[in-house]
C-alpha cells in the first residue's frame, strides 16, 4: 500500500509557481477525459433522440447536437487543466508552433471544418435537401467535420469535401420550397384536331394529383415539325427530387396515350414519301412462285 502512495504521489513536473504535477493527478486526468468524453457522446446521442422528436428541421437539430457536443468537450479541457494545475500562459509558445504546423500542413482539414460550420449556420445545403454536384444528383445525408455525404439517386454515396461545396456550383432543388417546373411533350399526326388534341393535353396534365394548380399548368403548339405538330405542357409540381418527377411525367404521357387512343388521335412518328421521278411509267410484273414449280414445299 505504501509503494502504490508512493507510486502515486510521485511528482513528474513542478511549474514556475512552485505546484508539483504528481503521476495520481494524471491518472485521474485520463480517468476524468475517457469518462467525459464518454458522457458527452452519450448526452449528444439523447440530445439528438430528443430532438428527433420535435419539429425542428434536421439541419437545425444537427447544429444543436454539435454545438452541445462541442461545449461539453471544451468544458472538458478546461476542467482537466485545472486538476492538472497548467495555467493557459503555459499553452503560449505551442499554440503558435501548432499555429504554423497548421497553416503548412493542415491547411486543408482547417478549411473544410470551417466551410462546415458556414454551410450549417448560412444553409445553401441543409440536411434531407436534393442537390446537383457536377454530374451527380442525390440526397444530403450529413454535413460532418471534414465532409459533406450525398447519397446518390442509384443508393452510391458521394463524399464532397465542405470547402468545395462552398466553391463549386451547387443546383439546389430544394432550397427555398419543394416546386419545381417540368414539362412534358408530344407530337400527333398531322390531320389531327389540334384543338381537342390541347384540350385533351391539359386533361391528362391536370388529373395529376401532383400537379399544382397554381401556377396554373398551360398547353401550347410549340410547332409545325417535320413529321408532327409538336406540343408542349408546362407544369408546376411539388417533389423532393429527380425520381419523383420522372414519375409524374411518365403517368401523364400514359394518360395522354390513353385519352389519344379513345379519341382516335395518332401520336406521330418519324415517316418519308419516297417519289420515283421517271419519263415512263414502271412496270410491275409479278414473279412465279418457285415452291410452285418445284412442287416444295415452301
Amino acid at each position: 500500500m505504501e509503494t502504490l502512495r508512493t507510486i502515486w504521489n510521485f511528482a513528474l513536473y513542478t511549474f514556475s509557481d512552485g505546484s508539483v504535477l504528481h503521476v495520481g493527478q494524471i491518472v485521474l486526468v485520463l480517468l476524468i477525459v475517457v469518462g467525459g468524453y464518454i458522457l458527452s457522446k452519450l448526452i449528444e446521442r439523447f440530445t439528438r433522440n430528443r430532438l428527433a422528436q420535435t419539429d425542428l428541421r434536421p439541419d437545425a437539430a444537427h447544429i444543436l447536437q454539435r454545438v452541445i457536443f462541442y461545449v461539453l468537450i471544451a468544458a472538458l479541457a478546461i476542467t482537466t487543466l485545472s486538476l492538472l494545475h497548467v495555467p493557459l500562459t503555459a499553452f503560449a509558445f505551442v499554440s503558435g508552433a501548432i499555429a504554423i504546423g497548421v497553416g503548412f500542413g493542415a491547411q486543408n482539414i482547417i478549411n473544410n471544418f470551417i466551410s462546415g460550420w458556414i454551410l450549417l449556420f448560412e444553409k445553401p445545403v441543409r440536411i434531407d435537401d436534393f442537390v446537383e454536384v457536377d454530374e451527380h444528383m442525390g440526397v444530403v445525408e450529413r454535413i460532418g467535420n471534414r465532409s459533406t455525404r450525398i447519397r446518390r439517386t442509384d443508393g452510391v454515396h458521394l463524399l464532397i469535401p465542405n470547402s468545395q461545396m462552398l466553391e463549386r456550383v451547387v443546383v439546389n432543388w430544394t432550397l427555398i420550397d419543394d416546386l419545381i417546373r417540368t414539362s412534358v411533350r408530344v407530337g400527333v399526326a398531322y390531320g389531327s384536331p389540334i384543338k381537342l388534341v390541347g384540350e385533351l393535353f391539359l386533361q391528362a396534365v391536370t388529373e395529376q394529383p401532383e400537379v399544382q394548380a397554381e401556377p396554373a399548368p398551360s398547353v401550347v403548339l410549340d410547332d409545325f415539325g417535320d413529321n408532327a405538330i409538336v406540343f408542349d405542357a408546362f407544369l408546376w409540381c411539388e417533389v423532393g427530387g429527380e425520381r419523383m418527377l420522372r414519375q409524374i411525367r411518365s403517368a401523364i404521357r400514359f394518360r395522354i396515350a390513353e385519352l389519344f387512343d379513345e379519341n382516335g388521335i395518332v401520336i406521330a412518328f418519324p415517316q418519308r414519301d419516297v417519289h420515283l421521278d421517271t419519263q415512263t411509267p414502271l412496270q410491275v410484273q409479278m414473279l412465279p412462285d418457285a415452291s410452285a414449280t418445284t412442287g416444295e414445299k415452301p
